[in-house]
């Protein structure tokens, strides 16, 4: 039986194992959403704004390893798309999104909603094509499909609103023919840097996601060396516990010890990581870089020897280089200054801190109105949650206290938008993982600032009844940028945020919302939002003073702090 173009599309996502399609329904879509409604395999999830579609997709893309589906319609339909789109080809996730488009006949008219969508995702999306006669399909799907996965990006596939019930002559099923495959440097490059490395005294790992697939030989490879290991935000899924050579993160998000084990290091060995700040690369130190990508070798700071290859089959092919003892005192120090940091940091996470002398004279300064402490909440929600929990984490704030507080320990997955820094993902994100398994915990940390632009999507969760814990950060305030206003010396402006009563809001939706503001009753609100069935939003009343020292703070960084208090001290109502 001849198929039709959205049918062959729709079966050939099928069989390659897409099980929810998101977006927004609408007329150039119609086609596409009614081949999806006849197919047992496929859901179609509707959600409120295609930006939350594509973050979704974007979310279960980066779970699995495999392709996400979004799709957007004519026009602001697909227009919407793009930030979440920008989202997954940052993260590296292979996403397909279906766009739209004017009937072909009236395509450069400037028909009404029409939009150049070749040229609208020419920047992020690694693929991109319309359809204009039925026959292309499959083989524009076959190229789509197989460019994302490959190039681990995004492949745009725009469909006009008069080609989707147009029958495919052939009728020929898609052949996506996708393999994984590893690569490794040759010997002499693998030579070049065991020898490097034997000459070092004192060698720090900077480790990233890329590494992650290779935990045994990253282990193996710190143990022979003797080497601290300092872990990207995105590499705390898969090295942060059990691992006696882990120092945490470096950074504005980092500690001391981080910093201080590669600062002290004479060779930094990078491993899967394109880590972005250069401010906060060590200077006159060795670099050996390993990633899959050639590109990314010397982008951040200059190398002395680049390997392009896979961590995995790159590390086991050095170990068998690598000769002699290590002195295990460079590891045995920045392991110390760890320990001694995260005790400091769980004092600070103690709902009893303020009752302390300390604590009463840090919060006669910082915390008069007694409100709860992020890091508590952040500690208390560590604690409550599975050894499986799914974590998402909204850009600022919340991603601070989410670091330095939620351990990574047993399968605990970490999803955020930790490359493109976008506002407003962790509750899409978190809609995404949980429609992944609905018996599998899935916990969003939520700035108030992102919660707000994205709000609507509460009613996806609620819709589709799905058991997300939603924990809301309310200091009433986009508090990144607070902290980055002050110090620099400027005075707190545009920041605060006129929140309404978000488990009231999230009541009237439907959702279970419970409020706490009181530092007492905090251990049993998270309790009581982890035990209830169904989505649920925790609002949570804390600190906007809060302040979360960087790794390295500077002289000037706290001579513009001190600036921007008494600028904000000495304001005048209504400047």
């Amino acid at each position: 039986m001849t198929r039709t173009v959205s049918q062959v599309l729709v079966d050939g996502l099928s069989e390659l194992g897409v099980r929810q399609v998101f977006g927004v329904v609408g007329d150039a879509l119609n086609p596409l959403t009614d081949a999806i409604r006849r197919t047992e395999e496929m859901d179609w999830i509707g959600c409120r704004h295609e930006e939350a579609a594509a973050f979704a997709a974007g979310a279960q893309s980066q779970l699995t390893g495999r392709l996400g589906v979004c799709m957007g319609t004519v026009g602001p339909g697909s227009v919407h798309l793009l930030n979440g789109l920008y989202d997954a080809a940052k993260s590296h996730a292979p996403v397909l999104a279906i766009a739209g488009q004017v009937p072909l006949s009236e395509v450069g008219t400037e028909y009404f909603q029409e939009v150049d969508n070749d040229l609208l995702f020419r920047d992020v999306a690694a693929f991109r094509a319309t359809v204009t006669a039925p026959q292309q399909l499959p083989g524009l799907l076959e190229m789509a499909v197989r460019t994302a996965t490959a190039r681990r990006g995004v492949a745009v596939l725009t469909v006009p609103g008069d080609i989707g019930d147009l029958e495919v002559p052939d009728d020929r099923a898609p052949r996506f023919f996708l393999a994984d495959h590893s690569t490794r440097p040759d010997e002499p490059e693998l030579s070049a840097a065991a020898a490097l490395l034997n000459d070092a005294e004192k060698v720090t790992l900077l480790v990233g996601r890329g590494a992650c697939a290779a935990r045994d030989d990253v282990l193996a490879l710190a143990d022979r060396l003797a080497a601290p290991m300092v872990l990207t935000l995105k590499a705390k899924e898969g090295f942060e516990e059990d691992n006696p050579h882990e120092v945490g993160q470096t950074g504005l998000i980092g500690n001391p010890a981080a910093a201080g084990a590669m600062e002290d290091a004479d060779t930094l060995l990078m491993l899967g990581t394109d880590f972005p700040y250069r401010e906060w690369y060590p200077q006159g130190r060795k670099v050996i870089q390993v990633d899959a990508v050639a590109e990314h070798i010397g982008r951040r700071v200059p190398v002395d020897l680049g390997l392009v290859g896979d961590v995995g089959p790159t590390v086991r092919g050095l170990l068998g280089h690598l000769s002699g003892e290590r002195d295990g005192s460079h590891l045995a120090r920045a392991r110390e200054k760890y320990a001694a940091w995260t005790k400091g940091q769980q004092r600070l996470a103690d709902p009893e801190h303020d009752r302390s002398l300390i604590g009463k004279v840090r919060s006669a300064l910082d915390n008069r109105d007694h409100l709860i402490r992020p890091e508590a909440v952040a500690a208390a929600v560590d604690q409550a949650a599975d050894d499986d929990a799914v974590f998402t984490s909204d850009t600022g704030m919340a991603t601070v206290w989410l670091s330095r507080f939620v351990r990574m320990r047993g399968d605990r997955r970490l999803l955020g938008s930790y490359n493109l820094g976008s506002m407003a993902n962790a509750m899409p994100q978190a809609l995404g993982a949980q429609l992944l398994d609905r018996n599998r915990q899935v916990v969003a940390f939520c700035g108030d600032g992102g919660l707000s632009m994205l709000l609507g999507d509460l009613m996806t969760l609620r819709t589709y009844d799905l058991p997300v814990k939603l924990v809301v950060f309310d200091n009433r305030r986009l508090g990144m940028v607070k902290l980055e206003q002050e110090q620099a010396g400027l005075p707190e402006f545009g920041t605060e945020l006129d929140n309404p009563d978000f488990a009231a809001v999230a009541t009237a939706l439907g959702i279970t919302g419970i409020r706490v503001a009181d530092p007492e009753d905090l251990g049993s609100a998270v309790r009581r939002a982890f035990a209830t069935d169904g989505p649920v939003l925790l609002d949570v009343l804390t600190n906007p003073e809060e302040i979360a020292m960087p790794a390295k703070p500077t002289l000037a960084q706290g001579w513009g702090f001190a600036i921007a208090k008494v600028k904000e001290n000495l304001r005048s109502p209504g400047e």
